[in-house]
C-alpha cells in the first residue's frame, strides 16, 4: 500500500500545468462505443480511472490506441455488450456505457456501480430514463440487462439533477430515432464538453450548459478528434492550497470562466487572483479568512471542492459553516482532520470549522477521492511530518500531484 509523506509548512511557489478532466474523459470515452470510426481524444490525463475506462472498452472489443496524452478508440469491432462487475466496482463511471451500446448495439448488460464511499448515487434515473426512450430493462443477478430494436426520442424529467444520468441519455438519444428533451438536466461543464464532442462526431444537440438539453437523434455519428477540456476541480485543489500555505503559483492550460464559484470564495479567502487567457495567478499574504461555503449543482459550488475548502477553514482566521448538500456521506474527513488539530464540529449535512493557529502532522487516512486532496492540503500547512494512508484514491483523479506538488516547492514523496 503506497502512502504519501509532507513536511508541512512550506508556502508553495511556481507554476504548473492542468490536466485534461478526469469527470469529461470518461463519458467522452464511452462515446466511442457511438461509432464504428475513429475518435481521436486528446489532453487526456494520465489517471487511473482513466486506465479502467480504456480497459473496460477493449474488453467490448473497441481498438485503443495510446500515444503521450492522447488516445484513438476505434469501435468498428465491438461484439461484447458486457460491462463485469470487477470493472465497474471501482469506478461508478462505468455506468456510461450503458447508454451508448443499448443506443447502437440494442444491447447492454452493466453491472450496478461501485466507486467512492460518500454516498447513494442511484442508477434509477438512467433506467427510468432508457425506459422512457423504450428499452426494456430487467435488473438481475447485480445487472442491469436493457434491450431495444432502436431508442424513441422522448421527454425525461430528473427528479434529481444528475451529471451522469444526463450524460448517458444524451449519449444514447444521439441515435434515437426523434427529438429527446431532458428537463432539470445537469448544466456541468463536463456535460457541454462532451455535447461538443459529441456534435464534432455529427450529434444534433442544443441547450447543454442549461437545464433542458434537446437532442435530435441521427442515423449513425462519425469519427472525430477532440480536447479534452481542463480539469476545473485539479485547478481549485492547487489554488487552495497556495492560499491555505500562504503561496503564490500560476496555473497554465486551465480556465477561469468554469472556477468562478470557487475563484470567488478564495477573493473572499483574501486570496489575489488575476486571470489573463489561459493562465490563473493566485496570490496569499497573510492567514486566510474563513468562509462560508453551501454545495449545490452547477453553476453553484461545487461538492468536489468542499473537503479541500474544509483543509483551509480548518487554519483560518474564524470561524466558518460548510454545508453539503449532495452526497449525505462526505463528511468523513473530519475526523481525519481532528487528527491533525483541527476543531470541527458536525451536525447533520452541517459542519462548522473554527480556525485554529496551527496544526501538527500525523498519520491519517483518506477515505475518498477529494477527501486525499484534502488531507494532502493540511499535510501541506501542518506543523512536521503527515502521512496520508490510502492513496489510491488519489491516483483516480489526481495526475501525478506529488511531482506537480513538488515543481511548487512542497516537501512531499510517495512511500510503499
Amino acid at each position: 500500500m503506497q502512502k504519501l509523506a509532507i513536511q508541512g509548512g512550506i508556502p508553495l511557489r511556481g507554476e504548473v500545468r492542468i490536466s485534461g478532466a478526469k469527470n469529461a474523459a470518461l463519458p467522452i470515452m464511452c462515446a466511442s462505443l457511438l461509432t464504428a470510426d475513429a475518435l481521436r481524444l486528446t489532453n487526456l490525463p494520465d489517471l487511473h480511472d482513466v486506465g479502467t475506462m480504456r480497459k473496460l472498452l477493449q474488453q467490448m472489443g473497441v481498438a485503443a490506441d495510446a500515444a503521450t496524452g492522447e488516445i484513438t478508440f476505434r469501435g468498428d469491432k465491438v461484439d461484447n455488450w458486457e460491462a463485469p462487475y470487477d470493472m465497474v466496482k471501482t469506478m461508478r463511471a462505468a455506468i456510461l456505457v450503458l447508454g451508448p451500446l443499448v443506443a447502437r448495439f440494442g444491447d447492454a448488460k452493466v453491472s450496478l456501480p461501485g466507486g467512492c464511499a460518500i454516498g447513494s448515487r442511484p442508477v434509477d434515473l438512467h433506467i427510468k430514463g432508457l425506459q422512457a426512450m423504450g428499452a426494456e430493462i430487467a435488473i438481475e443477478h447485480g445487472y442491469i440487462h436493457a434491450k431495444a430494436k432502436r431508442l424513441k426520442g422522448a421527454r425525461i424529467f430528473f427528479d434529481i439533477v444528475s451529471v451522469t444520468g444526463t450524460e448517458n441519455l444524451m449519449m444514447a438519444a444521439a441515435l434515437a430515432d426523434g427529438v429527446t428533451v431532458l428537463e432539470n438536466a445537469a448544466r456541468e461543464p463536463e456535460v457541454v464538453d462532451l455535447a461538443n464532442c459529441l456534435r464534432a462526431m455529427g450529434a444534433r444537440i442544443t441547450g447543454d450548459g442549461t437545464d433542458t438539453i434537446t437532442i435530435t437523434g441521427v442515423e449513425k455519428l462519425h469519427g472525430a478528434t477532440h480536447r479534452i477540456m481542463p480539469d476545473r476541480i485539479e485547478s481549485g485543489t492547487f489554488l487552495v492550497a497556495a492560499a491555505a500555505t500562504g503561496g503564490s503559483i500560476t496555473l497554465r492550460e486551465t480556465r477561469a470562466d468554469i472556477l468562478e464559484t470557487v475563484l470567488e470564495k478564495l477573493a473572499e479567502a483574501g486570496a489575489q487572483i488575476k486571470v489573463a487567457g489561459d493562465t490563473i495567478h493566485l496570490e496569499m499574504s497573510g492567514r486566510p479568512k474563513a468562509v462560508n461555503v453551501r454545495t449545490a449543482p452547477h453553476p453553484a459550488f461545487p461538492t468536489d471542492m468542499q473537503a479541500q475548502f474544509m483543509a483551509l477553514n480548518c487554519i483560518a482566521d474564524g470561524s466558518a459553516m460548510v454545508v453539503e448538500t449532495i452526497f449525505e456521506n462526505r463528511f468523513m474527513h473530519v475526523q481525519e482532520l481532528r487528527r491533525l488539530g483541527a476543531q470541527i464540529d458536525v451536525e447533520g449535512n452541517t459542519s462548522v470549522v473554527r480556525g485554529v493557529g496551527h496544526m501538527e502532522g500525523a498519520t491519517v487516512m483518506a477515505t475518498d477521492l477529494r477527501a486525499s486532496a484534502c488531507l494532502v492540503i493540511a499535510g501541506l500547512v501542518a506543523q512536521g511530518e503527515t502521512v496520508i494512508d490510502r492513496i489510491y484514491h488519489l491516483d483516480r483523479g489526481y495526475e501525478h500531484i506529488e511531482s506537480k506538488l513538488s515543481q511548487l516547492g512542497a516537501n512531499i514523496r510517495r512511500i510503499k
